[in-house]
């Protein structure tokens, strides 16, 4: 079995090798459309009556530069928001909250659990957007942070993916940041508003999730924030 691939399990005891037999192969259950509350931030399940607030979030964006790697928006008018919404609101896979950071008390974005497969224990964080007010703050960090954990922790999701288009750095950095281990990228896979995207995969497996949630945690406690409002140590710091 020398030739087998490098990191690759498998259970030496099987000729030809078949991966480790696993303790849990119980479905996990689908995530509900149900609020989560943070020290920073709040996600509520997405709705229509976020249109106003999110229209108003999206004005912050004068350039469009966030809706770049997104497969929808911009938006030309509240109508048309409202109208994405009235789908997108309402779906379970991918299924959305709204982002209510305390610091301003509106909905400024959104984030979805999706790709959800339960009898693999298989679970992706994806379509975020956060108005340009919102990116790189305590609340963003921690809005996915609750999605993470939920997943992970009161789900029991064994693997919890993150993929972007290729070209996306902010969105790559985002991911080594928070944990996520880079699996490779599928060359031409997609085609988004008529453009090929080649998509980054990510991913953090159960095993590793503990020391991503302990490290993302002590980064969000309140102990490591200043009078200012600026964290005391970076979370590079805090995994390391």
């Amino acid at each position: 079995m020398t030739d087998l691939p490098e990191g690759v399990p498998f259970d030496p005891v099987t000729d030809p090798p078949v991966g480790p037999l696993l303790p849990d192969t119980s479905p996990r259950p689908l995530p509900a459309r149900i609020p989560h509350r943070g020290q920073s931030v709040d996600l509520e399940p997405l709705h229509l009556r976020h249109t106003q607030e999110l229209w108003q979030a999206m004005q912050t964006d004068r350039g469009g530069a966030s809706w770049a790697y997104m497969g929808y928006g911009p938006f030309a008018d509240e109508a048309a928001l409202r109208g994405f919404l009235g789908g997108f609101a309402t779906t379970h896979d991918p299924i959305a909250w709204a982002v209510r950071p305390h610091a301003t008390g509106t909905a400024d974005g959104w984030l979805t659990l999706m790709e959800i497969f339960p009898a693999h224990a298989h679970i992706e964080i994806g379509n975020i957007w956060f108005s340009p007010r919102m990116q790189r703050t305590r609340a963003a960090t921690e809005a996915m942070f609750l999605l993470m954990r939920h997943a992970m922790d009161d789900l029991g999701y064994r693997r919890l993916t993150w993929k972007c288009n290729a070209l996306n750095m902010p969105s790559r950095r985002a991911a080594a940041r928070l944990g996520f281990t880079y699996e490779g990228t599928l060359r031409n896979l997609l085609v988004v508003k008529g453009r090929r995207r080649d998509t980054a995969w990510f991913s953090i497996l159960a095993e590793e999730w503990p020391a991503c949630r302990d490290a993302i945690a002590g980064w969000l406690d309140a102990a490591n924030w200043d009078a200012g409002g600026r964290p005391k140590r970076s979370l590079a710091a805090f995994r390391r």
